[in-house]
């Protein structure tokens, strides 16, 4: 009886979660593996009506996409973003157009600061709907050598090792 209470609760929150619209369209998974993540920021995106429907439909592609600062502006290049099944003529888009970004200036200042001194990259990592409003979440990245990804995952591997046998000591105990 306390099960079946505690999925009915589950299914409430996770219906009201949807009514909310937060929900993940797109990930890139990827820069996680090839950059090494040194800060992240959370940014707007400028779309177009059938861009939004594409996106509320799950249709987005990240991976091999970046972002740059040009004239005092942030935007993003490779985004991949289908057009809407039911648009034709007028109301469809370009599907690979560049996308501005909505940051606030001193983000902006500091991104552009960041990017000019060092070299360093802007790459998404999640497209997202947050309070019904498309939403990009951006870091600024270092990219890793082939030497350095295959320490990221000895490391990686390292603790999940020591995490299991801790579970598995507790279970012991």
């Amino acid at each position: 009886m306390a099960r079946a209470k505690k999925i009915q609760e589950k299914r409430a929150k996770n219906k009201s979660d949807a009514t909310n619209g937060d929900r993940v369209v797109a990930t890139n998974r990827r820069a996680r593996h090839d950059y090494e993540i040194l800060e992240t920021f959370e940014c707007g995106i400028m779309l177009s009506g059938s861009e939004v429907k594409s996106l509320r439909e799950g249709k987005a592609q990240i991976v091999d996409s970046y972002a740059r600062v040009d004239d005092n502006e942030l935007w993003l290049f490779g985004m991949h973003i289908p057009p809407w099944a039911f648009a034709v003529g007028f109301g469809s888009h370009e599907p690979d157009r560049k996308r501005k970004l909505l940051v606030h200036r001193r983000e902006l200042n500091e991104l552009h600061e960041k990017t000019r001194m060092q070299p360093l990259t802007i790459v998404p990592l999640k497209l997202y709907f947050k309070d019904g409003r498309a939403k990009v979440e951006i870091a600024l990245a270092k990219g890793r050598q082939q030497h350095d990804r295959r320490q990221a995952i000895k490391e990686r591997d390292a603790v999940r090792e020591i995490a299991r046998s801790v579970r598995n000591s507790e279970k012991f105990a």
